[in-house]
């Protein structure tokens, strides 16, 4: 694995403290905050993968990602994300 590599993948846990990697797709900003696209491993080989987005936070030196749980949020930052697609 490159250093690379070593970087794209995220490693969190889930609500039952089971661990989960990801791969970092993309890092986006909208109003003032930054999104993280994560993509599980587990589906990175699958024909319809499913996208993971969290929130991605600093503390000046340090990121985590959290859970989205406002869901006019989400929808917004979602929508957003499609229409950067639709423009590519």
């Amino acid at each position: 694995m490159t250093e690379e590599e070593k970087i794209d993948i995220i490693e969190t846990v889930d609500e039952e403290g089971n661990p989960i990697s990801f791969k970092l797709f993309d890092v986006i900003e909208f109003e003032g905050k930054e999104y993280a696209m994560l993509l599980p491993l587990e589906e990175e080989d699958s024909d319809d993968p499913e996208l993971v987005l969290m929130r991605l936070v600093s503390d000046g030196e340090e990121y985590a990602f959290e859970t989205i749980e406002d869901e006019a949020e989400f929808d917004a930052v979602a929508e957003y994300i499609e229409s950067i697609e639709d423009e590519e």
